[in-house]
């Protein structure tokens, strides 16, 4: 592959397919043409860049997506013929003659044209006819089109032409009052009076100048009547009329708002911080909701296997086999151990008492860290059901022992000869266990699940711990890897017909390959790997806020505190929420297809975790990222309140033996 054919490839990976460019012909197209032919010379080294390029006449070469965008939007067919106001380089034209029949393009430029034309030609685009003249009288003679597409903005839809639409034809313009307010709009051709419009987000193009556009001095043209005018509508106006309102947690009427993915196998659920209670309340009433009324029977968490496993006892009526330890003791203790989450434990409980084991809903662990306690699990476990292989279980792990209480430092360790058998060592054990299935699972299948699942932590946090020595994408990689596929042996474990909610943190659950993460750090995660798996059947929902307050400490291992949340950025997908009005609703981006288009530039997006220091706010906690690719929808609350840790006043009389939180 040659240079050129290497970036031109690149281009529409990631600059249009990334991007929501879903039509296969339109990629496909712009893979085959040389955009680098179409630049002035001395620009083709940046001929595939995102950006557009300027040429003759005070004219330019469209931005690549922009290109893709109006031509998905055409809808071209085989035997179309297709008009082109502003042919510019040829570009746009010779895309276009990839699609349809014929191309007519004009370009009142005459120098343009003649320039344009040879180039088509030489190019072998032979179905491009160019012609010069006012484009916005469009071209009668050779009328009606089924698409008309126009590379520059004008401040009205000119009559000319849409007259010239065949019933069914789709015109394509920029429309506003100036270069700065511009909206792409769709207008289609019901009959010989009716049309239909669409606005498919914010552009930015050249003046349209013509007896029906602009005058060439800026002003508009005499014959240029404002009643045909459209009207801009602003981004947060769209955002607006989009959000769905919610109402409170308690009412039947939020959890019946999700009915939509209720056909998913996953549904994850996000939150921009870990201290937020809207974002656990929420979250509560969507998984009742789903459980009570869709089949879904397990609840799987951003919380370590082995601490999740105390809960999932409790709210299963199950006796505890395994240590007795309290969960949730470590850093950061609120994320778990709070009122909210409290409450919906006390709610799973009670659902599930009286039901068949395999009717009631479950509570997983998805994550790596607490290693000391998978460890005592396995050996419980093994202790119980074969005290032999406990015993060498108990010698493999023995090179982790000092390291158990402190895993952080065990990458530094493992530089020594002493400590590099340990991988092999626990990676055996793990299969040991695995290859006993028929044996262990046979009497007692979900102690079988616990035990296997710790030991894969184990062999997962070796490995964790061991490159998290050196930084890098390789560790939050296996991290995430390690939660993806144990929500995969969950779901396997349950059954083909089982069903998963997931909370976790929005870093977790956004597609990452339209963020930061993974344009630029080459990060994955569970949101991106559960859509690689199941496609449509992988619903993605993230949370935000404006405001508020927030339960984090300022540095790892510090003591919790009740922060204030700065307000947003101006320059965040937070604040268009905000200027919006919204101050609590839903938004799901397939219901809008135009707001999908208009939002997907990337903006500041704000992830606050255990951490948040509000004094290097955009250094720490903003990153880019295209919202509607990285979520299906998103839950919006403009002003959040901070979790409440669980405390002595919390106590209640009564409680079981097997309250996990042990207060």
């Amino acid at each position: 592959m040659t240079e050129f054919a290497h970036l031109r490839h690149g281009m529409v990976d990631v600059q249009l397919a990334r991007r929501g460019i879903r039509d296969r012909r339109v990629l496909n197209a712009m893979k085959q043409i040389p955009r680098e032919r179409f630049v002035e010379p001395g620009f083709e080294e940046f001929a595939y860049e995102d950006g557009a390029l300027p040429i003759a006449n005070g004219q330019t070469i469209s931005q690549p997506y922009i290109v893709a965008l109006m031509t998905e939007a055409a809808e071209l067919k085989p035997p179309d013929k297709v008009l082109e106001v502003g042919t510019g380089s040829g570009y746009a034209a010779a895309v276009a003659s990839r699609l349809a029949k014929t191309v007519h393009t004009i370009e009142r430029h005459e120098d343009l044209a003649r320039i344009a034309a040879g180039r088509l030609a030489a190019l072998g685009y032979d179905n491009c006819i160019v012609h010069t003249g006012d484009g916005t009288r469009g071209l009668p003679e050779a009328a009606p089109f089924d698409a008309i597409l126009v590379a520059a903005g004008g401040p009205v839809v000119p009559d000319a032409l849409k007259r010239q639409l065949s019933i069914g034809g789709r015109l394509l313009i920029p429309v506003g009052d100036s270069e700065q307010e511009q909206s792409l709009l769709r207008i289609t051709r019901l009959s010989d009076t009716e049309y239909d419009e669409e606005t498919f987000g914010a552009v930015r193009f050249v003046p349209l100048i013509g007896e029906q556009g602009w005058a060439e001095d800026g002003t508009r043209s005499a014959s240029n009547h404002v009643p045909g005018r459209t009207h801009f509508r602003s981004l947060t106006e769209m955002m607006g009329a989009a959000v769905e309102p919610l109402p409170s947690f308690c009412d039947p009427d939020f959890g019946a708002l999700f009915d939509r993915f209720a056909q998913s196998r996953v549904v994850l659920l996000g939150e921009a911080s870990h201290g937020t209670s809207e974002f656990y309340q929420a979250r509560a009433a969507i998984t009742r909701h789903l459980i009570e009324n869709h089949g879904f029977t397990t609840v799987a968490v951003e919380a370590d296997w082995p601490d999740a496993a105390a809960i999932d006892r409790y709210v299963r009526h199950r006796r505890s086999r395994g240590p007795d330890e309290k969960p949730f003791e470590r850093f950061p203790t609120w994320m778990w151990r709070n009122t909210d989450v409290a409450a919906f434990v006390e709610w799973m409980r009670e659902h599930n008492n009286g039901k068949p084991a395999g009717k009631q809903a479950a509570w997983f662990g998805l994550d790596i860290y607490n290693m000391r306690s998978s460890i005592a699990a396995v050996l419980f476990y093994l202790d119980s059901v074969d005290p032999e292989a406990a015993a060498v279980a108990r010698e493999r792990y023995g090179c982790l022992t000092p390291w158990q209480r402190e895993p952080s430092t065990y990458g530094r360790a493992v530089l020594t000869k002493g400590y590099r058998k340990c991988e092999a060592e626990v990676i055996r054990q793990c299969q040991d266990i695995l290859g006993k299935q028929l044996d262990y699972a046979a009497s007692d299948p979900d102690s079988f699940l616990d035990a296997a699942q710790n030991a894969r932590l184990v062999a997962s946090a070796e490995r964790y711990y061991r490159i998290m020595y050196y930084g890098g994408a390789e560790s939050w990689n296996l991290r995430d890897t390690h939660m993806f596929e144990t929500l995969g042996h969950i779901l396997d474990a349950q059954g083909p017909r089982s069903k998963a909610v997931v909370w976790a943190h929005n870093s977790h659950i956004g597609d990452a390959r339209f963020t930061e993460m993974g344009a630029v750090r080459e990060e994955l995660n569970i949101g991106q790997l559960c859509r690689e798996k199941f496609a449509d059947a992988a619903c993605l929902i993230g949370f935000g806020t404006h405001t508020g307050t927030v339960a984090a400490a300022s540095d790892w291992d510090g003591k919790m505190e009740v922060m204030q949340v700065r307000p947003s950025r101006p320059d965040s997908y937070e604040r268009q929420f905000h200027d919006a009005g919204v101050v609590r609703g839903l938004l799901e981006f397939r219901r809008d297809e135009s707001l999908r288009r208009r939002l997907l530039e990337p903006r500041l997006e704000r992830f606050i975790g255990v951490i948040y220091r509000p004094n290097t706010e955009l250094q720490s906690h903003y990153a880019e990222a295209s919202m509607p690719q990285q979520f299906d929808a998103f839950l919006w609350f403009d002003e959040t309140n901070a979790v409440a840790p669980l405390g002595p006043e919390h106590r209640r009389a009564g409680l079981p033996d097997t309250y996990p939180f042990g207060l």
